[in-house]
């Protein structure tokens, strides 16, 4: 049952916001500088902070000691969540009570309990050629700009948002980008003649070592921000990160090479690669063809 007196509203700020209790939000606190320094990505340290914190304030309780698997187990049957969604929330546990048991606050994980949720099947969704050209015509000067580099270089919203004029390179064999993905890992994406043009363009005159598009999220613009600018100019149901799918599926169509792809992505494994390379109908009816 959730416990009202967890929630402790914090004054001066805008809109109505919350803290825990000085237990929860001390053993949160931790975890989040344990991440930190084992170098996890921004955006999974607020998805695994912020299911935490949503757990704490179902259950309640003084502290994550007072949590139990089958606390746990009732929240999660009743929930309706998606099989991805249920798969971050076990992580995210599992991994938030680990840290709490190597530092005594609690006995053991109850989140060990939880049953393992399988991955869902993958269905890729690039963005169509349809939607692809729309955004093109209709976008202003930025939001074609970080279109384009999501659908020509398969960079994630944030690789977007954080890029540098800086990161832009000659090499010998053409112009490559310096990618700083996600837990601060880099990749080298190769790049045509034409967006490394446009990049020029597009920030020439700017301070040689600032971002390509500057904002108040640490000197450039926020990954969320990057994301609704160009969703807003998708049909409906299509998000920034379907042009990231576009890229991964028309790469893997014209060179065969899902490793290639893997690497241009950014990928740890070649599974998660799969889940965004979509196959044609005509590629399917090909297998049947080649059997006859």
């Amino acid at each position: 049952m959730r416990n009202e007196s967890l929630l402790i509203p914090i004054s001066g700020m805008r809109g109505k916001k919350y803290i825990l209790s000085d237990p929860w939000e001390h053993a949160i606190a931790g975890w989040t500088d344990w991440m930190l320094a084992a170098n996890r990505s921004k955006t999974t340290i607020h998805t695994r902070r912020g299911v935490v914190r949503y757990i704490a304030l179902q259950l309640g309780g003084d502290g994550p000691w007072t949590v139990t698997g089958a606390a746990l187990l009732r929240l999660a049957a009743k929930a309706e969540w998606g099989p991805d969604y249920r798969r971050s929330v076990r992580t995210s546990l599992i991994q938030f009570f680990d840290w709490c048991v190597a530092n005594q606050i609690c006995d053991t994980n109850p989140a060990a309990e939880l049953p393992p949720v399988p991955e869902s099947k993958p269905r890729p969704r690039p963005v169509t050629d349809e939607a692809w050209q729309h955004l093109l015509a209709t976008a202003d000067p930025r939001a074609r700009m970080m279109g384009r580099l999501a659908a020509e270089a398969g960079l994630r919203r944030a690789e977007v948002a954080g890029l540098k004029r800086q990161d832009l390179i000659e090499e010998p064999d053409g112009w490559t980008l310096i990618v700083r993905g996600k837990g601060n890992k880099q990749r080298l994406v190769p790049i045509t003649d034409s967006l490394a043009a446009a990049i020029h363009a597009y920030s020439s005159g700017w301070s040689p070592k600032g971002y390509v598009f500057p904002g108040r999220d640490n000197g450039h613009i926020s990954p969320n921000w990057a994301g609704k600018i160009i969703s807003d100019l998708l049909p409906p149901g299509w998000t920034m990160h379907k042009l990231r799918h576009r890229y991964a599926s028309r790469g893997y169509a014209a060179t065969r090479d899902l490793r290639a792809v893997q690497e241009a992505l950014g990928h740890a494994s070649v599974a998660t690669t799969q889940r965004y390379t979509a196959v044609t109908r005509s590629e399917v009816r090909a297998v049947s063809e080649a059997a006859a």
